[in-house]
């Protein structure tokens, strides 16, 4: 929503204005762009990154395994590479991608930096959870989502020298941090057939997009930055979130990859059967009914074989069956038969060989991008090719297969989205308490007033929020509740759970900072 700056004339405000820039305006602002690259990297939300979970958390694992905040930078590096050879490529596909609205490398990084200030604590569990916990307990149909909250904390809850206007970062950053560029209720709204951009198809019915990239209450901020790229069709990405999130699945794909290998969750004898079997009978796998495949679904090759029919039933725009078998043929050899086949053991040579092997994929995985002037509904202007896509895939599916699956790391994330249930209960409770609320923390009470605002400032015709005043003071609230714990750490959630419940006995711990 827009925000006025009070005091004296601020020229930041004036980037906001809806015009394409050309090649010339670009280079001109480029010096606002890292105005905005810094005021992310300086960002408290930016710096909470290093102790929130990724995919497994470190204090769990016992592991140096990887933080968001080291994905991001891994992310960003990527990220800017990409960008690099886009804006200067004087062929066609440069031309191409100027007439979409230009790639400025310091957008690219802003983007990457900012991409997930949103997740909360324990990773994509924490999302889940507090998704759930945001539609059941305080009928916020919204719910949560990590993409549309990093969107919130740039343009309203992180603020840097106003009050209510966030960031106040430029259009271009701000619209390169939109990978599901709509709102929850689109995935509900869809009339153009089956093929839907990713993330749009709901969950459940009626529950709207499984992800999107802003709530209602951050509309006007969205439609600012989306109406400064003229170029970009509704439901696509700019050329800059495209290479933003290009660069998100290859760090993802391998940086994962990294970790399990260092921890010997990888076993080479569980893996490689996986490969060889799918490769030996896949014409008698994919012969089996869909039923008969579920049934064996734990025995050796079946994994692959639903992927290869995920693929195909999801995305026919590129998904093939050769490529398909070419990826899994070159990562059975580089990957299972190669990395995973010699155990890492800490040493100096396996560092060397770890970090090798690292490079050289990330390098293939960078020059593998191709651009289009009028994408596939499920695709960004920027992609992979169709090789180094389905490598992303199977990659992916590794973890999935044989880490993410696994029973102990189920049972360790069912506990800390019972810490997040504790903590939200316990805090709605502590502000429907008329004789103690004036003592919850000050930033938990300062999200509610914010919150509260954003509510009574959304137009009457709201569809989500026609609501009665009592009901509007329970979403606020809950929207309040919300975006304080999702951005608490992992070991301030666990703590601030375990103090507000009275199991600590440590009273000082927590400090001002809650």
């Amino acid at each position: 929503m827009t925000r006025q700056p009070g005091g004296s004339h601020d020229p930041r405000m004036e980037r906001q204005v809806p015009e394409a820039l050309d090649e010339f305006q670009r280079l001109e602002r480029e010096p606002e762009f890292r105005v905005d690259l810094e005021r992310v990297r300086f960002s408290p939300y930016f710096s909470r990154m290093s102790a929130v979970t990724q995919v497994i958390s470190q204090s769990g694992a016992g592991l140096a395994v990887h933080n968001r905040l080291t994905h991001t930078v891994k992310v960003t590096a990527v990220a800017r590479a990409i960008a690099v050879s886009l804006a200067a490529d004087a062929g066609e596909r440069g031309r191409l991608v100027e007439r979409l609205g230009g790639c400025n490398p310091v957008v690219v990084q802003a983007a990457a930096s900012a991409h997930d200030l949103g997740h909360p604590p324990f990773g994509h569990l924490g999302e889940q959870a507090l998704d759930r916990l945001a539609r059941d307990r305080f009928g916020l149909v919204e719910g949560f989502e990590g993409n549309a909250q990093s969107f919130r904390i740039l343009t309203r809850l992180d603020e840097y020298d106003r009050a209510g206007a966030g960031l106040n970062l430029t259009a271009a950053v701000r619209a390169a941090v939109l990978k599901y560029p709509w709102e929850r209720e689109e995935g509900d709204l869809w009339t153009g057939g089956l093929d839907r951009p990713r993330g749009l198809t709901p969950r459940m019915p009626g529950e709207g997009a499984a992800k999107f990239s802003t709530y209602s209450l951050d509309r006007e901020d969205f439609l600012q930055a989306r109406a400064a790229h003229p170029a970009i069709a509704p439901l696509q990405q700019t050329v800059e979130c495209s290479v933003m999130d290009i660069a998100d699945d290859v760090a993802y794909s391998l940086h994962d990859l990294d970790d399990f290998y260092r921890a010997s969750l990888l076993g080479h004898a569980a893996v490689s059967a996986e490969f060889r079997t799918w490769r030996r009978d896949r014409s008698v796998l994919a012969a089996m009914s869909t039923e008969e495949l579920q049934r064996s679904a734990r025995v050796p090759g079946r994994g692959l074989e639903s992927l290869r029919r995920r693929l195909i039933g999801k995305d026919s725009w590129i998904a093939d069956d050769d490529a398909f078998g070419e990826s899994v043929a070159r990562i059975q050899a580089d990957v299972v038969d190669g990395l995973l086949a010699v155990p890492f053991d800490g040493s100096l040579e396996a560092d060397r060989g770890l970090a090798v092997f690292m490079s050289r994929w990330v390098s293939r995985l960078q020059r593998s991008v191709v651009v289009h002037a009028d994408p596939p509904v499920r695709s960004g202007h920027v992609s992979l090719d169709t090789g180094a896509w389905h490598d992303v895939a199977v990659l992916k599916f590794l973890q999935e297969r044989f880490v993410l699956h696994r029973p102990d790391l189920a049972v360790y994330q069912r506990g800390q989205a019972t810490i997040l249930e504790r903590l939200v209960d316990a805090l709605a409770a502590w502000l429907d308490d008329p004789h103690d609320v004036r003592r919850a923390p000050r930033r938990l009470l300062d999200l509610v007033t914010l919150a509260h605002d954003d509510y009574d400032a959304l137009p009457g015709d709201a569809s989500a929020y026609r609501a009665s005043a009592s009901d509007r003071r329970r979403v606020a609230e809950g929207r309040g509740i919300i975006d304080y714990v999702a951005s608490l750490t992992d070991a301030q959630a666990v703590s601030l759970a375990s103090l507000i419940s009275g199991a600590s006995e440590r009273l000082w711990d927590a400090g001002q900072g809650l």
